[in-house]
């Protein structure tokens, strides 16, 4: 198994401006400065990290430039957050152009996952037709990503048509898309993550280490959620982890130390 650390947690989590009126370039960013994360992440006993699609595009000319930072750390891209609505006819192929695009540029850097987010809620309410356009869109993306040599997964989150574990239920026999649970928005939705993992484990390549308290955020073993339980079930499948701390109001570095130690106690 290997363990990732997201970037995410340095600095806000926001999207690129231009996509309030282009949907193509309506990226996820994190603001904080990639060099720091990375710096951060590789001290606290890190070797790979998950980056949002829009840092990502930063490198788009440039790729050598992500490859030095790096390699000056003895760190790997692992991973690659992307994302759409995936509901909306008129837009999806504006949303596939933007997600080719970070998934071609992710492949060229040597990623391995690709995690998706995604299924909005419309104005007047979640439709049972939703989850067919999310999982026909996540098929379709499950096949863009291979063609790039990249795993794709989906990430259920707060505020998707997919928030809570009843909601998962429904989608996932419609998609054959690899499932990525986050630990903390599924309890923070209100399910259970050990139970989760359990009645999917046969479909995880790929999740998401997030501790959750009381409707909080924390690093690894300051929550609730029983991370020993789950990694005992996944055990010998071959997942791959990455750790999550965006949200948590302490220190970046002083979390992503945290859940390192943790970690390695655990393992």
């Amino acid at each position: 198994m290997k363990v990732g650390y997201m970037t995410n947690a340095w600095g806000a989590v926001t999207g690129h401006p231009g996509g309030v009126t282009s949907i193509k370039d309506l990226f996820y960013l994190s603001t904080g400065e990639d060099e720091q994360a990375i710096k951060a992440i590789s001290e606290a006993g890190f070797e790979y990290i998950e980056i949002f699609d829009g840092n990502l595009m930063a490198y788009e000319t440039d790729k050598q430039k992500l490859t030095k930072v790096l390699q000056k750390y003895g760190v790997k891209l692992f991973a690659v957050y992307t994302g759409a609505d995936f509901i909306y006819d008129d837009v999806l192929e504006e949303e596939f152009y933007k997600m080719e695009r970070a998934t071609e540029v992710a492949g060229a850097l040597g990623a391995k996952h690709l995690c998706i987010g995604g299924g909005a809620v419309r104005s007047t309410g979640i439709k049972d037709v939703d989850y067919r356009k999310l999982a026909n869109g996540l098929d379709r993306a499950m096949d863009m990503a291979a063609k790039y040599g990249l795993i794709a997964s989906y990430h259920p989150h707060l505020g998707t048509c997919v928030q809570t574990t009843d909601q998962l239920d429904k989608l996932m026999p419609l998609t054959k898309i690899s499932l990525c649970p986050d630990c903390g928005h599924i309890a923070a939705g209100g399910g259970d993550p050990v139970e989760v993992v359990r009645k999917y484990n046969d479909r995880i390549k790929y999740l998401h280490l997030k501790d959750h308290k009381g409707g909080g955020f924390y690093p690894l073993g300051m929550g609730d959620i029983d991370f020993k339980e789950i990694i005992r079930i996944l055990y010998g499948k071959g997942v791959d982890y990455t750790v999550e701390a965006d949200g948590y109001t302490g220190s970046p570095e002083e979390a992503a130390k945290v859940s390192f130690q943790y970690l390695s106690g655990l393992l």
